[in-house]
């Protein structure tokens, strides 16, 4: 057994199913399905809301910043829970809702999350630049993607899937800032501790933290 299952908190677990399954009921009410058809039973119903309970609770324990949490976690999860998912994953599809899919469903509770190499989560950070008489009076690190059909990159967005098949693998973009706020890009790469080992070698003293907290507010905070 893992760490993130041995510190799975069966409160917060049974938080996320019964938000879940209140959830799904309203909306199956409301648009009149059948839950017991969608899910081959309402007892398989009931097991699939505690998968996807547990599921997420030992995803949590590995990538959300509990620090930066101004609400206690079982009731943020009561609260928020049901509707992130259905706001994620169509109700139809619930029973196929796996890990790729648990960063968007945190996004859409604007839980802060740790920035993770390969999460792929929406950087966007800025420091001040520390030298003297440079051009630039910040530096910026975003993660930026491109569409599969435009070849200009975007910023990704907090919210935005990291698994979004209509984009093409995003990168982390390193600019500088002017006095004015144009931006002037300086390189792409693969991952944020590359951008990031590289801004510190232009600029000496620059302060960009080794992990950031991406959240709902900015994107990301030190």
């Amino acid at each position: 057994m893992n760490s993130s299952q041995e510190s799975v908190d069966p409160a917060a677990v049974f938080a996320c199913a019964v938000s879940l399954r209140e959830a799904c009921e309203a909306l199956a009410d409301k648009e009149q399905a059948n839950l017991s058809e969608l899910f081959n039973g309402i007892d398989q119903f009931w097991r699939e809301m505690m998968r996807i309970g547990t599921l997420f609770e030992a995803w949590a324990c590995e990538n959300v910043a509990f620090e930066a949490l101004t609400d206690v976690w079982p009731y943020l999860l009561m609260d928020r829970f049901g509707e992130a998912c259905l706001a994620s994953v169509p109700l139809e599809a619930m029973a196929d809702l796996g890990s790729d899919d648990l960063p968007v469903v945190a996004m859409h509770m604007e839980v802060p999350l740790m920035y993770r190499e390969g999460s792929n989560l929406p950087l966007d950070l800025e420091a001040p630049n520390p030298v003297a008489g440079s051009v630039f009076v910040r530096w910026r690190i975003q993660t930026v993607r491109g569409s599969r059909e435009e070849a200009e990159m975007e910023p990704m967005r907090y919210g935005d899937d990291p698994h979004d098949p209509e984009y093409e693998p995003p990168v982390v973009a390193l600019d500088g800032v002017d006095a004015t706020g144009r931006l002037e890009h300086v390189r792409d790469s693969a991952n944020y501790a590359e951008a990031r080992s590289l801004v510190m070698k232009l600029a000496p003293g620059v302060v960009f933290p080794e992990v950031p907290v991406v959240t709902a507010s900015r994107g990301v905070s030190g």
